[in-house]
């Protein structure tokens, strides 16, 4: 069990940093775009270039070190340029930085100047609050409307359900969230249209969660009722139950004691998995929402083509994700005595 786990950790982190790697090299690889800014904060940026060994810097004038990045006023006849070193020697650079320094780089024009780590740690808060709010109304609505569908297995309160729950989980968030907007906030104006400054009432804040919680909630919660029913539909079927049914165990006794307990051996670790993934955020959300979480923030360092944060940013969403995956796995062995992975026939 130890080896499978170590094993199933160390190919976590060999994907991370085989698609951190990728990222890097390739988006330094397309085109730079010179744009125009304060020439202090352009000068203090690209000398923390500079000491990172991501730039070369000159006295003058060069054609053999490719491209000018950025060259500076000339001061009484001196002046400095940057040009950008070989992709593969920046490679090495950043992992070098990262690895000793933990130095993920600067931004150069959401933040100026900046560390992309400091801002990422700036947001992250807001992504996991609102997230584990969400998972906290998903997990018991989910689990109680599939537990109900399954008790009522063939009925009209199954068929209604279930029927609701293929519709509405075929609804995108961005879709929901806009409906919710258009009536909630601007037809009705019980909700705020968006998110609420940290300045805000006590009352205007916890107002500004129930939009985003109910549409990060929505999809979960038809997942997990459709997953519980599938699930407690097949444990109610089995043999082992009708045994329990035939030796004296009223039908509630049977579905207590056996049914839920081994229903839910596949379910909790899809819960564990969940909650892991979706402290990454959601983009599309936390833009719309105008919700200052690293969600949002990925896309602005996209916008900004401000890629040391894009760096963090994927890190983050990359961990995040594989070890959702690993959890998941592991879980099983941990919650169902029975599956031991990794165990010699």
């Amino acid at each position: 069990m130890w080896k499978y786990v170590l094993k199933r950790i160390g190919l976590a982190f060999l994907t991370t940093f085989i698609i951190l790697s990728l990222t890097f090299i390739l988006v330094k690889l397309l085109p730079f775009e010179k744009k125009a800014g304060d020439d202090k904060v352009q000068t203090a940026y690209y000398d923390k270039q500079y000491s990172l060994g991501y730039v070369i810097r000159t006295t003058h004038e060069v054609d053999d070190h490719g491209d000018l990045l950025y060259r500076t006023p000339e001061d009484k006849g001196r002046y400095f340029c940057y040009y950008q070193v070989p992709v593969m020697e920046q490679y090495g650079k950043w992992l070098s930085n990262v690895v000793t320094k933990w130095d993920w780089g600067y931004s150069k024009t959401y933040q100026p100047n900046v560390a992309a780590s400091t801002i990422i740690m700036s947001r992250i808060g807001y992504s996991i609050r609102l997230n584990i709010i969400s998972v906290i109304f998903s997990v018991p609505i989910g689990i109680l409307l599939g537990i109900w569908a399954a008790l009522k297995k063939n009925t009209m309160t199954d068929h209604t359900i279930s029927t609701m729950v293929m519709v509405f989980i075929s609804i995108p968030s961005f879709v929901l969230i806009s409906f919710v907007l258009r009536i909630f906030c601007y037809s009705l104006d019980w909700l705020p249209s968006t998110w609420p400054a940290d300045t805000a009432p006590f009352w205007a804040r916890a107002k500004g969660y129930i939009i985003p919680v109910f549409c990060l909630s929505f999809g979960s919660i038809c997942g997990y009722c459709r997953f519980t029913r599938a699930e407690l539909c097949e444990v109610m079927e089995s043999d082992y139950l009708l045994l329990a049914r035939t030796k004296g165990l009223t039908r509630r006794q049977a579905i207590v004691r056996h049914a839920l307990k081994n229903a839910m051996v596949p379910i909790f670790p899809s819960i564990l998995a969940e909650f892991i993934g979706i402290l990454g955020g959601s983009m599309i959300l936390e833009s719309l929402y105008g919700i200052p979480g690293i969600g949002k923030l990925f896309v602005l360092s996209l916008n900004y083509k401000d890629y040391d944060i894009l760096f963090v940013d994927m890190a983050i969403f990359t961990t995040i994700s594989l070890l959702a995956g690993v959890v998941l796995d592991l879980s099983y062995g941990f919650i169902d005595p029975r599956i031991r992975m990794g165990a010699k026939k």
